[in-house]
C-alpha cells in the first residue's frame, strides 16, 4: 500500500477532526441531574420507638465515599461508614426519628425506615427447653 505523506497527513487531521467533533457533542449533551440533599431544617423528626432505619446500599453513594448527608444529621450517631461497603445501622442506637430516610438523596432511598422486630420473651424459651437425662437444670 503506497500513500504519499500529504494524503497521510490529510487523512490523519481529517480523522483527528471527526474525533473533536464527536467529543465536542457529547460534552454539550444534556448534563445528569445533580442530586441535592433536602434540607432538614424544615423536618420535624418525632422519635419512634417502634420503628429502625434500615440501610441499603446497593443504592448508597456512601459506599464509595460519595455522600455522608444521614452519618451527619443522625443526632444518636447510630449510623456509621464501612468503606467499599457502605452504611451500617446500630438499631441499639436508632431512635427512629426518620431524619436519614428524608435527606437521603438517591432513588429509591438507601436509607429507609421499617417496624422494629417484636422482642422474643425469654421465659418462653426456657419453658421449651426439656433436660436431658443426666443433666442438671442448673
Amino acid at each position: 500500500m503506497n500513500i504519499s505523506r500529504k494524503d497521510f497527513f490529510k487523512k490523519s487531521l481529517f480523522s483527528l477532526g471527526e474525533a473533536v467533533c464527536s467529543v465536542t457533542n457529547v460534552l454539550n449533551s444534556a448534563p445528569e441531574p445533580v442530586l441535592s440533599v433536602p434540607d432538614a431544617a424544615h423536618f420535624v423528626s418525632v422519635p419512634h420507638e417502634d420503628q429502625t432505619a434500615v440501610a441499603y446500599n446497593e443504592t448508597c453513594l456512601a459506599k464509595y465515599s460519595g455522600c455522608f448527608a444521614c452519618m451527619e444529621r443522625c443526632e444518636p450517631e447510630a449510623i456509621k461508614l464501612i468503606p467499599g461497603v457502605g452504611i451500617r445501622i446500630n438499631p441499639r442506637l436508632c431512635d427512629g426519628c426518620g431524619t436519614c430516610e428524608y435527606v437521603c438523596p438517591v432513588t429509591p432511598k438507601a436509607v429507609r425506615m421499617q417496624q422494629r422486630p417484636k422482642p422474643v420473651e425469654t421465659a418462653a424459651l426456657h419453658e421449651d427447653i426439656t433436660t436431658l437425662k443426666g443433666e442438671s437444670p442448673c
